[in-house]
């Protein structure tokens, strides 16, 4: 019986939720929305909220590849460990974003392994200082500077880093036997992305990683993006990642342009949609626009000015 069902024929329970304000009553009855998809017997993919979450289920135990947020990551373990019993043998980052590291924390005393990137350890080091969020951090235990191979009873796990890109710590994690490579935030699935220069993200580098990744991997490779445009799955193929390269050097193309034409930040927002990559459309377009613009004038664009 579903919990909506449950609690609408429970008087008792009704009584003691009068107690509870509109919001929280509403979050209370809400169905759970997360979702989970196999893609091969051993693994699949976890979607709520934040950035998806690929899991494998191997006959010694359980790897997680991010992790979203506490709250979310805490459903997983959950359904996780419904499915097996062997215990969780490691983590791994893609990046440091609290949308896909965040969960981390409820991993801890679970597993004693966290793997991620040098530059995303630091990251993540210095984002939770800013922040002053230590305690609420599982920091990576172990890091990789350009490559790092796990074997996983029959799968060999890779991470690679190919250099910066949606910040300057984002890895490929290729599942090698399923072929199936999470890329994290190195590609959005039609939609526009965040370009974290902040973290040492680089567009011109960005598109590098991409031509790579397309050599490395194959035509038969299955990947997982960290997030997706309405409408559209997390799950891409080279094509789709061919695309999202194109996307980024029209990005630069149409923004260099644009400043040769001597136009201010304020006038290329404007746009709606990229020249030669009119598939991606909808809102955040504004973001890779500015990020652009300060790699190619080297300056950095003022905060809006909050209205009144």
């Amino acid at each position: 019986m579903q919990r909506r069902n449950f609690l609408q024929n429970t008087a008792l329970t009704l009584g003691g939720l009068a107690f509870l304000n509109q919001s929280t009553l509403a979050a209370f009855l809400q169905d759970p929305t997360f979702k989970i998809k196999m893609l091969t017997n051993e693994i699949g993919m976890f979607t709520e909220r934040g950035g998806t979450i690929l899991f494998m289920i191997g006959k010694d135990g359980l790897t997680v590849v991010d992790t979203q947020f506490p709250d979310t990551a805490g459903h997983l373990i959950t359904e996780l460990k419904k499915r097996s019993e062997k215990p969780f043998k490691m983590l791994i980052n893609t990046h440091h974003h609290g949308d896909h590291s965040g969960g981390n924390i409820a991993f801890k005393g679970l597993t004693n392994t966290v793997i991620a990137h040098d530059n995303a350890l630091k990251n993540l080091q210095v984002a939770a200082a800013r922040s002053k969020t230590e305690d609420k951090q599982f920091f990576p235990t172990e890091t990789f500077s350009e490559r790092l191979t796990k074997k996983e009873g029959k799968e060999r796990i890779v991470m690679h880093y190919f250099g910066a890109a949606h910040t300057n710590g984002d890895s490929f994690i290729h599942f090698k036997k399923a072929n199936i490579v999470h890329v994290g935030d190195l590609a959005f699935n039609r939609r526009h992305p965040f370009v974290d220069r902040t973290a040492g993200a680089n567009i011109e580098s960005w598109i590098k990683v991409m031509d790579k990744a397309q050599k490395v991997f194959n035509s038969n490779t299955t990947y997982i993006a960290g997030h997706a445009a309405e409408g559209y799955e997390v799950i891409m193929k080279q094509p789709d990642i061919a695309a999202f390269g194109a996307y980024l050097g029209n990005l630069l193309k149409f923004t260099e342009a644009e400043v040769k034409l001597g136009k201010s930040f304020d006038e290329i927002k404007k746009t709606t949609t990229i020249p030669g990559s009119p598939e991606r459309k909808g809102t955040g377009i504004e973001r890779p626009l500015q990020a652009a613009y300060e790699e190619i004038t080297g300056t950095t664009v003022p905060p809006a000015t909050p209205t009144k």
